[in-house]
């Protein structure tokens, strides 16, 4: 815990996976995105650790409504009676009524999955619901956390700026670090282009309006903080860029999903080695398999409609 700062894994997919943050100060919470709806013990958990009772949390900030990060805000919410849900208003209607939401992501997946993974989404009554725009300030006890638009991995996407902590919580806009692969060289981080809403143009514009704060340390949702911020960023930059280009080379390849996914594992797994992370790329996909597959499945949904 540092600055009232508090990380929560919310046990999704695996332990270091999935994290979800505790904001306390004077004795209120302040909740930044909760995992699906099986997180909800774990949040409520984190809560007593704290100090703190359901009654004494006043927000729910939202990332976005991407699953891993929403699905269980429903069922959160009604555990804290005093709670209002802050969201960017792109994913506000999917939260007072989840049942696009649901149908989107059933139709891919099934039912049977979507019950197992997440949880049935539980809508959240319209009153208890706050748009943050750009520039929204959430004032916590005296501490303001800043909302800032902040695109390119889904259009639905804020950031929230702890001026306090000198720190961002930036949900999916600045990329994956999962301490697994830590080296001597500090974290290694790689950009998430999951399906739909894959921007590179704005992706990058994010990263540097985040940079351009000037703080110490970003809060990833997967997975926990780091800092060499600047280094960082370089780092996304380039693989953005590199992913694609990968992707507009792969239009008109036959087998092009599985040809993506191959040029991402290589990639990803020379930028390892160049990191002084000595595992196997069975070791790293053991890891990266889900993102190698999303992320080509978004790269290929943007690269096509860029080529149009």
């Amino acid at each position: 815990m540092s600055n009232g700062i508090h990380t929560i894994d919310t046990g999704f997919v695996r332990p270091g996976f999935d994290a979800a943050y505790l904001v306390v100060e004077r004795g209120r919470g302040a909740f930044i995105d909760c995992g699906t709806n099986y997180a909800v013990p774990r949040m409520l958990e984190a809560l007593l650790e704290a100090g703190l009772e359901p009654g004494d949390v006043e927000w729910l900030i939202l990332t976005h409504v991407h699953l891993d990060h929403a699905g269980g805000a429903g069922e959160l919410m009604a555990h804290l009676p005093n709670a209002t849900l802050v969201v960017h208003p792109r994913g506000a209607r999917h939260m007072i009524d989840p049942s696009a939401l649901w149908a989107g992501a059933s139709a891919v997946y099934g039912e049977e999955v979507m019950d197992r993974t997440y949880g049935r989404l539980r809508a959240i009554p319209a009153e208890r619901v706050v748009e943050a725009p750009d520039g929204h300030v959430v004032m916590l006890q005296g501490r303001a956390l800043l909302c800032l638009d902040t695109p390119g991995h889904a259009r639905h996407h804020l950031s929230v700026h702890d001026a306090k902590a000198r720190a961002c919580f930036t949900g999916d806009t600045f990329g994956l670090s999962y301490r697994a692969f830590d080296t001597t060289q500090g974290p290694y981080i790689l950009p998430t282009s999951s399906p739909v809403q894959f921007e590179p143009d704005a992706l990058h514009d994010s990263i540097r309006r985040l940079v351009e704060l000037d703080v110490d340390a970003m809060y990833l949702t997967h997975f926990g903080a780091v800092r060499s911020v600047r280094k960082l960023a370089d780092d996304l930059h380039a693989q953005i860029d590199a992913m694609a280009e990968l992707a507009r080379e792969s239009a008109g390849r036959e087998h092009r999903h599985e040809w993506l996914k191959q040029a991402l594992t290589e990639l990803y797994f020379g930028r390892l080695h160049q990191h002084g992370w000595t595992g196997s790329r069975a070791e790293m996909l053991d890891w990266l398999a889900m993102d190698v597959e999303l992320n080509a499945q978004g790269l290929v949904i943007w690269a096509d409609r860029a080529i149009k």
